[in-house]
């Protein structure tokens, strides 16, 4: 073995052992052993993957664990082999089944009460950079809720729980938050994104589980960091992003980085999604299927380092390859404009360019946001509440208009 794989292997058994001191007595569990025959800890194994060896085991506390069978002894492997179940992911079905009811004028308090889980989760992606990550300030929202987001408190000034709305928050593939929509805490730090509005009004409508599953962070570009996989021609003069190559081509020179490439935070956010469905339960208690129903896309400032010029087409690229990722051809596709640019601007002509495509015209929408926006994206608005939940709403409305084929 290498110095650098005994050291990572080192480092995963201390933390392994420093999980173990805190385990709770009187759980059954199984003895394993290190490689060395040096350390050993307790856990009941729940999946194993024996192509890729990948091993999940949950301690007596509760705390789930995942490694690589090689910090295993050769007689824990041979039993991962004889009993080990690779994990199966959730029942997906394929398209979708969603039915929505009316837009209200006023969307009235939740009635508190749970989804049907009998019926698929209905999701719903966002992805895109600091707009869709949120700087909206719960607390000065809360001070306006009442006038003019009266759904979000009760009679006494207490935040509303949608207890059919959850709401999951992933950035650079951590977990950030999971748990019941609620505007006290959208993104799990006190701040919040248009995931309020948009959960809202998706859960008022749809009458099943709604999961509204959010997996981004800030400073990337749809033309370089999150270039779509199958985006060709977007680049440099025509060709890949590179321009060095007639076909699509993520990878960079050496001067661009040595760890990263095009797409990179395309394949992270996209993954952790993905892996999230994977284990469904454990992001929407009690959920045994599910479909995508949609996806919502919010970019912010930073595709000066993208390409502004192929803004349509790389959107393109970006539905068409999220259809396929989550293998969903019937979902539909929200994106929103900058808060300060007016319908001339470049990048919002791109955004109605890709809408008005023909092939998506019933799929597609662009919601304007300048009108209800206040501030500069690239200054998080000021944190203003009403911008995030002006726009929250009208992604919101515009996603159901879709639904109902509208």
């Amino acid at each position: 073995m290498n110095k650098k794989y005994l050291t990572q292997l080192g480092k995963n058994w201390i933390g392994i052992a420093a999980v173990v001191a805190l385990l709770i007595v009187g759980v059954q569990a199984r003895t394993w052993t290190s490689a060395d025959g040096a350390k050993t800890f307790e856990g009941d194994l729940t999946s194993y993957d024996a192509e890729t060896g990948s091993v999940n085991v949950v301690l007596a506390n509760g705390k789930k664990m995942k490694f690589n069978q090689k910090i295993l002894s050769e007689a824990d492997i041979t039993y991962l082999k004889e009993n080990g179940k690779k994990e199966e992911p959730a029942p997906q079905k394929s398209g979708s089944s969603t039915k929505v009811g009316t837009l209200p004028d006023a969307l009235p308090d939740p009635d508190g009460k749970e989804a049907d889980m009998n019926k698929p989760v209905q999701v719903f992606i966002m992805m895109g950079q600091s707009n869709m990550l949120g700087f909206g300030n719960a607390g000065s929202l809360k001070g306006i809720a009442a006038e003019k987001y009266p759904y979000l408190v009760d009679d006494g000034g207490a935040w509303n729980v949608r207890k059919d709305v959850r709401n999951v928050f992933f950035c650079m593939g951590g977990l950030r938050h999971n748990d019941w929509l609620t505007a006290e805490n959208g993104n799990g730090s006190g701040k919040f994104g248009p995931e309020i509005g948009i959960g809202n009004y998706l859960g008022h409508v749809i009458d099943a589980p709604v999961l509204i599953l959010k997996s981004c962070v800030g400073n990337r570009a749809l033309g370089w960091d999150l270039l779509p996989p199958s985006a060709v021609g977007t680049g440099a003069d025509g060709k890949s992003y590179q321009g060095d190559s007639e076909s699509s081509n993520r990878k960079v020179k050496a001067d661009r980085g040595k760890n990263w490439y095009a797409g990179l935070q395309y394949d992270q956010d996209v993954g952790a999604a993905q892996d999230a469905l994977r284990k469904l339960a454990a992001y929407y208690p009690g959920a045994k299927e599910y479909e995508v129903a949609g996806f919502f896309w919010w970019q912010g400032n930073a595709e000066g380092k993208g390409s502004v010029e192929n803004y349509d087409k790389n959107l393109a690229y970006l539905f068409n390859d999220l259809k396929k990722d989550f293998n969903a051809p019937n979902a539909k596709f929200v994106c929103a404009t900058l808060g300060e640019h007016d319908k001339s601007a470049t990048l919002s002509q791109k955004m109605f360019a890709f809408a008005d495509r023909p092939e998506f015209k019933e799929s597609a929408a662009v919601f304007y946001s300048k009108p209800v926006s206040s501030g500069s994206s690239g200054g998080h608005y000021g944190g203003s509440a009403e911008t995030y939940m002006n726009v929250g709403e009208g992604m919101g409305k515009a996603m159901v208009e879709l639904l109902q084929g509208k």
